[in-house]
């Protein structure tokens, strides 16, 4: 092996115990290098770019030594690519298939006859840069989008620059959407210049190769790291970036700028989702900061990114709020009215780029609201169907950021024309592979919001909900119980805050973040509870104004504030609150518990009757005897129900199903079933009580 260089502008990540006790394995040793490559943002974005090696292996008719090439899959991830991930074909088919070509317009039908030269029966569906790999004669290739090279490949000059850069080792070739016409021109370039150690692709990426899965790593990284000191330098010697800081703009500080946002969001995700429910991701990322804050923003913002795999997660531009960063936004109306105006004049531009470079054969028009939205002075929002969706989106926004500064320092940024942005935007095959997609889930694009989430029921209800596809914020005042709670949630679609829900400003804090997370809340669900079982006599007024707090006050101050996000919002939503069959059952020592739970349920029912013309529907759910996996049980409580029927605290779960109707033993997720059944089945309803208790007559509520 080469000595290891030193690199400041990549990772170098190749470990030599890890690749030796590969064994050689070629397939594995490219799956590793794949890894390794995508685990380094500044080399590749996630879902971008494509690996490949070729191996020779026994024909499985004939025996015959067979040159196999083994190449990501369409839809994979190199920083988590698997052998399941990865298609494998035979390489002399898929060269044949020149034979079959007949010119750009029939470019689509190769990708389908790419099916005919699969060597393992397990692929992935060949990508549509297969022919790119297979057509080069290279045993290790690496196509990848490095925010350095794109700038060079999205540069005025980037042919030149090339040529600077690299002398006659590197290759240039113009724009042109992948397929397998530019396999074919890569190809024969190769032939006619078999010493280049990679290929430049304008507006798009870079290619390199090399004879072994580690020179091929090395090669790439020496080529980006050349392009990064070369941009790098040409900042530091002119210092001013994107033309300057806009002296107009008011900067806000960081508390500011959180506050603002927290406060905008919610507005701008109702407006986003007039077409289907969506859900948000808010940076203030210092690359994001300096671009919004320059003088260069709206005339750098208007051209759109260049790289494909940019503007598919972006849409060709983002949406630059015409508002001040430390405006009022108090007045909802006002608020509501000036930023739709900006998103209609959007949808209007989005409608006219479909319109002028529309085919006959093209796929209907999509969802015109944008992805991002850049609000000067205060940070970026980005918005799609789900939270994972949202995040890349901002990743790869970021990027094509840093690809425009790169390019702005060495030459001057420009992106492909709209008509090819169009072309690959509404490819019959981007169109085909977004029909591949899984269904959305029911609760696919709503962020609920759950109270008393570290256990027992408001975990249960969580966890629910998060398996039917909604975002989910787990609020608790209990930190400990939050994070022995967080493992058994996905990270992008779930987050917690500590809260006490008596608390006003505790309630403000945990929903603004509930804000910058997820861009709003649709979904509140009022779970937090304690018990206490006393005689009247032996009630404090402690205890009296501590199950009033965290019932009755708790769930006041987390609908008030809810609701208030609800309406900036403006598509409704749902207040379900967790009650109990106490609210209606007058039972022995109870009197301070039962009380509090009759006025959440009676202040449910005046919500319902006001929220209504919201499109904010309210309704209760009345659990009983939920024993096992309930906190509310491991205390006094169990052992206070126990006495007041006069049997020990072991014999509860029994004696609360021997009541019940139907002699059931009623558990966290049952309750959580109903919770979900209200918010995907009972559309229509509001106001409603639903017991989940088995079956109490006295209980009945009609």
């Amino acid at each position: 092996m080469d000595e290891i260089k030193s690199f400041k502008h990549v990772n170098y990540l190749w470990d030599e115990s890890k690749a030796s006790g590969l064994d050689g394995n070629e397939v594995s040793l490219f799956l590793y290098r794949s890894n390794i490559l995508g685990a380094d943002l500044r080399i590749t974005n996630f879902g971008g770019g494509n690996t490949s090696c070729k191996t020779t292996e026994k024909h499985p008719l004939t025996g015959e030594d067979t040159e196999i090439m083994w190449v990501k899959g369409s839809g994979g991830d190199l920083g988590t690519l698997t052998r399941k991930r990865i298609a494998g074909l035979y390489v002399e088919r898929l060269r044949s298939l020149k034979n079959r070509y007949r010119g750009l317009e029939f470019e689509d039908e190769m990708v389908q006859l790419l099916y005919h030269c699969i060597y393992d029966p397990e692929s992935k569906a060949p990508s549509i840069d297969t022919p790119l790999h297979g057509l080069l004669p290279f045993k290790h290739i690496d196509h990848l989008h490095p925010d350095a090279l794109i700038a060079v490949a999205a540069s005025k000059d980037g042919e030149a620059i090339t040529r600077e850069l690299w002398g006659d080792t590197m290759g240039w070739l113009p724009w042109q959407r992948p397929g397998f016409d530019l396999g074919m021109k890569m190809a024969q370039y190769i032939a006619g210049n078999p010493d280049y150690r990679g290929i430049v692709l304008g507006g798009h990426g870079l290619f390199t190769w090399g004879d072994t899965s580690y020179n091929c790593y090395l090669n790439s990284l020496e080529v980006i790291e050349t392009a990064s000191h070369y941009i790098q330098s040409h900042i530091e010697k002119n210092q001013v970036v994107f033309g300057g800081t806009d002296l107009q703009l008011k900067r806000l500080d960081e508390t500011a700028r959180r506050k603002q946002a927290s406060a905008i969001t919610p507005f701008i995700r109702g407006l986003c989702s007039v077409e289907v429910m969506m859900v948000g991701h808010y940076t203030d990322d210092a690359t994001v900061l300096e671009f919004i804050s320059s003088q260069d923003l709206q005339k750098l913002a208007k051209l759109g990114t260049s790289c494909p795999d940019h503007f598919l997660r972006t849409k060709i531009q983002p949406l630059v709020l015409d508002i001040a960063s430390d405006e009022d936004l108090s007045d909802y109306k006002k608020v509501k009215s000036k930023l739709a105006l900006q998103f209609e004049a959007y949808h209007m531009a989005y409608k006219e780029y479909y319109e002028s470079c529309l085919h006959p054969d093209s796929p209907p028009m999509r969802n015109p609201s944008p992805v991002v939205i850049l609000y000067p002075g205060v940070g970026m929002f980005t918005f799609a169907k789900n939270k994972e969706t949202a995040r890349l989106a901002c990743e790869f926004y970021i990027n094509a950021i840093n690809v425009m500064r790169g390019a702005e320092a060495i030459s001057e940024y420009v992106s492909i024309s709209r008509q090819e942005a169009f072309n690959i935007e509404y490819w019959a095959l981007e169109e085909a592979k977004l029909k591949r997609m899984p269904p959305d889930k029911p609760l696919t694009g709503r962020v609920a919001f759950i109270t008393g989430a570290g256990g027992g029921i408001g975990k249960a209800i969580a966890a629910k909900l998060a398996e039917e596809g909604a975002c989910v914020i787990l609020s608790d005042i209990s930190e400990e119980r939050l994070k022995e709670a967080s493992p058994d949630f996905n990270k992008d679609n779930s987050t917690y805050v500590v809260c006490d829900v008596s608390s006003p400003e505790a309630v403000t804090e945990a929903l603004d973040k509930a804000m910058l997370d997820f861009g709003g809340v649709d979904i509140l669900i009022h779970s937090a509870g304690l018990a206490i079982s006393k005689s009247i006599e032996d009630t404090s007024l402690e205890d009296w104004n501590m199950l009033m707090n965290v019932l009755s006050k708790g769930q006041f101050l987390v609908a008030q504030k809810g609701v208030e996000i609800m309406r900036k919002q403006g598509f409704g939503g749902d207040i379900v609150n967790i009650v109990s069959k106490n609210a209606l059952v007058a039972g022995p020592k109870n009197v301070g518990y039962g009380t509090a739970k009759a006025a959440q349920m009676h202040m449910s029912r005046l919500m319902a009757a006001e929220l209504g013309p919201d499109r904010i529907r309210v309704n209760v759910i009345n659990p009983d005897g939920v024993i096992v996996g309930s906190k509310i049980w491991e205390g006094e409580w169990a052992k206070g129900r126990a006495k007041a029927y006069g049997i020990s605290v072991d014999e509860l779960p029994a004696f609360y199903a021997k009541r019940n109707l139907l002699q059931a033993i009623i558990y966290p997720e049952d309750i959580a079933n109903g919770v979900f059944a209200v918010l995907s089945e009972l559309k229509k309803s509001t106001g409603n009580i639903i017991n989940i208790d088995g079956g109490i007559p006295a209980a009945f509520t009609r």
